[in-house]
């Protein structure tokens, strides 16, 4: 299906709708005292574009390494489209860095609003609309991004990987994704809100080699979901969560899209 494209953070409707947007690292495994260089890309199949936002689009921007929080990342940003950040970090640990944009707004015709949500296994809101007579109605949604990365400094490892953050859309591996030894099973939570997030649609991309793979599967009751991950390339882990608007004259519709990014080189 050919989507609309709604180029990241803007409130202008566009030609199409960017699915996935992620926090992409030149690399994932440093030495102390390296500058780290991240970037936010939006679009799809892993690839992807630079997004178009800017200092005025981020809602937050955090930097979790050990027991320290520093939420003054967001300083490194300017009011320059497309910015990316630069920091270096002089300890060896697991660092984590998160990113929440402001809310953007995105109207879609029924036909591609209904498309739309059938695609990315958004149900309950499918059923609702059909359920309520509003198939035929246009697609009034504010959504934001809720984007996290993983990466290590030197050989150290920490469990900074498990803390909640402050994004309401949270996907935490149960292991650190640098501390595992071997090809095999790994487990990850996804929360929303702080609560576990059931039965809902997972993308698991995994790119090595100039090859790009996904496969989707679904949480558990727990909010959990397993994979099978190999130590190699990038991966990222996506996925959406919606909620009905009650008091919104504007918009119908609260979406929340989540990323985790990993990688081993």
């Amino acid at each position: 299906m050919k989507k609309t494209i709604i180029l990241l953070l803007s409130f202008i409707t566009a030609v199409s709708f960017a699915h996935e947007f992620w926090i992409q690292p030149d690399k994932f495994i440093y030495k102390r005292g390296q500058t780290v260089n991240l970037r936010f890309r939006g679009g799809e199949n892993f690839t992807g574009k630079n997004w178009t936002g800017n200092k005025e689009k981020v809602q937050s921007l955090h930097l979790y390494f050990d027991n320290v929080v520093d939420s003054n990342l967001v300083d490194n940003l300017t009011n320059h489209k497309g910015d990316s950040v630069s920091f270096a970090i002089y300890e060896e640990g697991t660092a984590m860095v998160t990113l929440q944009t402001k809310n953007s707004f995105i109207d879609l015709e029924a036909k591609e609003f209904n498309a739309h949500l059938q695609e990315e296994g958004l149900n309950e809101a499918l059923e609702y609309r059909k359920a309520n007579g509003d198939t035929m109605k246009k697609g009034l949604e504010r959504y934001q991004r809720c984007a996290k990365t993983i990466f290590q400094i030197g050989k150290n490892k920490n469990h900074v990987f498990k803390k909640r953050t402050v994004l309401p859309l949270d996907i935490i591996p149960d292991d650190n994704p640098y501390a595992v030894a071997k090809d095999g099973k790994f487990k990850l939570r996804v929360l929303f809100q702080g609560n576990a997030l059931k039965n809902t649609k997972i993308k698991v991309w995994h790119k090595a080699n100039k090859k790009v793979s996904v496969d989707d599967y679904e949480t558990d009751d727990e909010g959990e979901v397993k994979i099978f991950l190999s130590l190699r390339g990038e991966w990222m882990v996506s996925c959406v969560k919606m909620v009905r608007l009650e008091d919104d004259p504007d918009a119908e519709w609260q979406s929340y899209w989540g990323s985790l990014t990993w990688g081993y080189y």
